[in-house]
């Protein structure tokens, strides 16, 4: 068994304006990382474009037409002030939907232990009927929803670890019984959600808040001790990670202090998880990380985490 990544190159043609901290150059350094021969035994897919099904499990189709038409033929449409398309931005946006549906059959079909997919734009922040925070659509909610209604599953967790509250993918699972939402976040912090009160419709979400400046000890304790015992009684079937890396101590969007021994730490916890409930099923999927000098060696670290312990 191996680690998949998904990735394309459309993905580049996600093009924000100047001075925008969600870059193509985060793809290019990402890409440049895992091209190390350290990583030679990676396989290798091109991310799929999404089908109009999939995105219609987690959004009205007023949004996806919205997203359709607002793609200009040159320069930049806004959406809202952080989040803008340029021409490619659709099917780039297609990609990141696909490359999570395939990774999840992919996984679940006994192709590979894990995954990862180095698409962009990110998606945990892109609500029904809302695109916003840099994302489009929410991949990974999208993923969840394509277990559980095409491949059967009855318990899928998705754990967030961005810096910032998924408050997208929550809004989009808040009335899923079938999925439970772990996500640690900044807290205050954009988008200004995730309080720990709530909780979706069948308390099946928990959101930790952790204080500007906490650092290793305070994550490490609210993952080790509540977010994962919370998964591991839950024992999901499948678990997908929304896999922010602007935590770490050099990102400019916040101020957690994280390490990329700390995603190492955290990694090998959710693979722990994994093995015990779910034969080690894990898909995760780029959402933040905007320090490029620090991005790279992050992602590194996590895959390379996935790749040591999917053999």
């Amino acid at each position: 068994m191996t680690t998949l990544l998904y990735t394309h190159e459309q993905c580049l043609d996600h093009v924000t304006p100047p001075g925008h901290p969600e870059q193509v150059a985060r793809l290019e350094v990402i890409s440049r990382a895992l091209a190390d021969p350290a990583f030679d035994a990676l396989v290798r897919r091109e991310a799929p474009l999404g089908a109009e099904a999939d995105i219609r499990r987690a959004h009205p189709l007023a949004h996806l037409d919205h997203i359709r038409s607002s793609e200009p033929v040159e320069g930049f449409t806004k959406l809202d002030e952080d989040t803008s398309m340029a021409p490619g931005s659709y099917h780039a946006a297609l990609r990141a939907v696909g490359a999570n549906v395939a990774a999840v059959d992919a996984v679940l079909d006994g192709e590979a232990r894990n995954a990862f997919i180095a698409t962009r734009p990110p998606g945990h922040h892109a609500e029904k009927a809302r695109p916003m925070g840099f994302c489009l659509f929410a991949n990974v909610a999208i993923a969840a929803l394509h277990a559980i209604e095409n491949r059967g599953l009855d318990r899928v967790a998705v754990l967030d670890f961005d810096v910032h509250h998924g408050n997208g993918t929550q809004d989009v699972l808040w009335n899923e019984s079938g999925v439970r939402f772990a996500s640690s976040h900044q807290m205050p912090l954009y988008p200004g959600t995730g309080a720990p009160g709530e909780r979706g419709a069948y308390d099946q979400i928990q959101n930790t808040a952790l204080e500007p400046g906490s650092g290793s000890k305070t994550m490490r304790e609210a993952w080790g001790e509540h977010i994962l015992p919370w998964l591991a009684e839950y024992e999901p079937q499948l678990i997908l990670v929304s896999a922010g890396f602007d935590a770490h101590g050099s990102d400019p969007l916040a101020g957690l202090n994280w390490t990329n021994d700390d995603y190492v730490w955290l990694t090998n916890r959710i693979v722990d998880l994994a093995e015990t409930c779910c034969d080690g099923r894990v898909v995760s999927t780029l959402e933040g990380g905007y320090d490029l000098d620090a991005l790279g060696p992050s992602v590194a670290a996590h895959v390379r985490t996935l790749e040591e312990r999917g053999r």
